[in-house]
Parts: C-alpha cells; sequence; structure tokens
C-alpha cells in the first residue's frame, strides 16, 4: 500500500524545511533536539477527548532523583478502581516528554476506558542506558505500593508505549514472566525498536524521508548507550533475551514505512515462538509515529480504537 496522500502532503512540508535550512535531530544537540521535538509536537495537535482528568504525580527513583508522572482518568463513574495501562512515550530515550505525548494518553484513557500512568523517564546523554528502564520499573512499583489511594487497580495491569517506551515495555513484560516485576495482563506495542545490534532491510529501505531516519536512530542509540556492547544487553535489545517466555499476551502495531518494521516483525515471532500470544497489526501507508498523526491522515482513530479494545478486553479477562 502506497503512503496516505495526506500523509505525503505532510512529509513534503517536511523536507521543504529541511531544503530550507531545518536540521534534522541527529545534527543537533540534545537540548535543541528536545526543544525542535516539541515545537514539532505543537504541530500535531488534534482534537483528543477532552473529558479526562489528568494528576500530576511524583515518585522517587531508586537513586533519590525525583520521577513525573501523569494520571489520565476518564471522567465516568467507575464502580470499582481504574485498571491501569502504564505508558511510556517514545523518542529515542533523547526526546519527547509527558506534554508530546499528552494528546495519545488522553485518546487510550477515554477510549478503553481505563486509567493511563504516563512516566516522565529521564533522558540520555544526561541519564544513560539502563536509567530509563529503572525509572520505569520504579514508577511499576510506585503504582503497586501507593495506586490504591489514587483509585487504581494495580491488579488490572498493562504496559505500553511507542517506539523507544514500547521497547521499555516490553523489558518489563519479560521482568515480569521472570517474577521480577507485576506481571501484566498485556503488553501493547507500537513500533518498538528491538534490536540495536544490526541493521535491517527496513532501515536501508526507509533510511530517510519517511519522518525517523535512521541516521537519527543511530544518533538515538549513541547517546543512549554507555559502550556499544550496551546494544548486545537484550534490556537495550529485547529480540536478544534468550527467552521471553511466559511474557504478557502482546498487541503490536507496525507502521509499513517506518525503520523498525522488519525488527517489529522479528520480534513478533519471536515471542510466538516462545509461546506467548501475540496480536500483530501492520498498518499499510502509515510512517513511525503514526499515533501521533490524527492531525495529519485519516485512520488513526481507527488504530486507536482497535488498540482500545485490545486493552478493554485483556482488563475483562
Amino acid at each position: 500500500m502506497s503512503l496516505h496522500p495526506e500523509l505525503t502532503a505532510f512529509l513534503d512540508l517536511v523536507e521543504e524545511g529541511r531544503l530550507a535550512g531545518r536540521k534534522p535531530l541527529h545534527a543537533l544537540e540534545p537540548r535543541a533536539a528536545r526543544e525542535e521535538f516539541e515545537q514539532a509536537s505543537a504541530g500535531l495537535l488534534w482534537p483528543w477527548p477532552e473529558r479526562v482528568e489528568r494528576r500530576e504525580l511524583s515518585t522517587r527513583s531508586r537513586d533519590g532523583a525525583t520521577l513525573g508522572m501523569r494520571l489520565y482518568l476518564p471522567q465516568l463513574k467507575a464502580n470499582r478502581p481504574w485498571p491501569v495501562l502504564v505508558y511510556f512515550h517514545g523518542g529515542g530515550y533523547v526526546v519527547g516528554s509527558l506534554d508530546s505525548h499528552d494528546g495519545v494518553c488522553a485518546e487510550l484513557a477515554w477510549r478503553t476506558p481505563c486509567a493511563v500512568l504516563a512516566v516522565d523517564y529521564r533522558r540520555a546523554p544526561e541519564h544513560r542506558f539502563p536509567t530509563a528502564l529503572h525509572d520505569a520499573e520504579d514508577a511499576l512499583r510506585w503504582l503497586v505500593e501507593e495506586g490504591a489511594g489514587q483509585g487504581l487497580d494495580s491488579g488490572r495491569l498493562a504496559v505500553g508505549g511507542d517506539s523507544a517506551g514500547a521497547t521499555l515495555a516490553t523489558v518489563l513484560a519479560i521482568r515480569a514472566a521472570r517474577g521480577e516485576l507485576p506481571q501484566p495482563r498485556l503488553q501493547l506495542l507500537c513500533y518498538p525498536s528491538t534490536d540495536a545490534s544490526r541493521g535491517s532491510v527496513s532501515m536501508d529501505l526507509f533510511d530517510e524521508g519517511y519522518l525517523l531516519e535512521t541516521a537519527t536512530l543511530e544518533w538515538f542509540y549513541q547517546q543512549y548507550q554507555r559502550t556499544p556492547e550496551d546494544r548486545l544487553d537484550w534490556r537495550f535489545s529485547p529480540l536478544l533475551c534468550d527467552n521471553p517466555s511466559g511474557a504478557a499476551p502482546a498487541f503490536i502495531g507496525l507502521a509499513q514505512y517506518d525503520p523498525l518494521h522488519d525488527e517489529g516483525l522479528a520480534y513478533a515471532e519471536r515471542l510466538r515462538e516462545a509461546g506467548v500470544a501475540v496480536t500483530l497489526r501492520q498498518y499499510g501507508g502509515t510512517t513511525h509515529d503514526f499515533l501521533r498523526m490524527s492531525a495529519v491522515m485519516p485512520g488513526i482513530p481507527e488504530i486507536y480504537g482497535e488498540l482500545a479494545r485490545s486493552l478493554a478486553e485483556a482488563f475483562a479477562a
């Protein structure tokens, strides 16, 4: 399937900006890249659900830092505590924030309906691997220990995210299967990065011109790693995990025109080989970051509907 015409027009605008001198993220310093990403995010706003309450929360990380979180609660009557999706935003561990993915979390909270706990994990290169993962684990432990006070049911739990955030979710799901963390009912993974140790055909095919560039992906990894050997750690590259059996069922949503497409397919197959139930959706005509493209192209609300149904079914099981 070819790119959606509306998305093609959007990518043409991005290219025009490049030709006018706008630098790609990988040509910027991390702080400038974050500012650029947030400015671009402001241009992607869409009319997401308004009847969603937001609560700004925080906890302490294992090393004593303040870890920000944002709780999304649908303004609906609930007869019992809310099931909860712990969500990790994308951005290659370097860019992205609670604000850049605010609409994503509001959509999932309202459509499911469920609570969504978004985690403001610390970013690289100031905080390199495995700090983001440790922050993710600490937020999950907060949920178990303190979530009831916020009306949350940690017994009906899902973990999820997009891009690098989805990678964090995969690791939590595997660690939970080993008894090291609470067991989720679902891992909701949108265009995850699963293997930073090698290239792929999709990285060559969609090297540039499709929003996420392979050069930017490589730059993200360089900012996040301590040494190149980190990329061989399964917590950095979950596809290298020798035994993901027992992990929660996975919903994996992939974009057709995405450098990460092939490793997403490989990870779905890896989970299936290990006996993990996988629902795989490949969304034709889309690029990386499609969850934030509701203002750009049609069909994104239907994708949210499918994600929400998957969550609702897992929570009801």
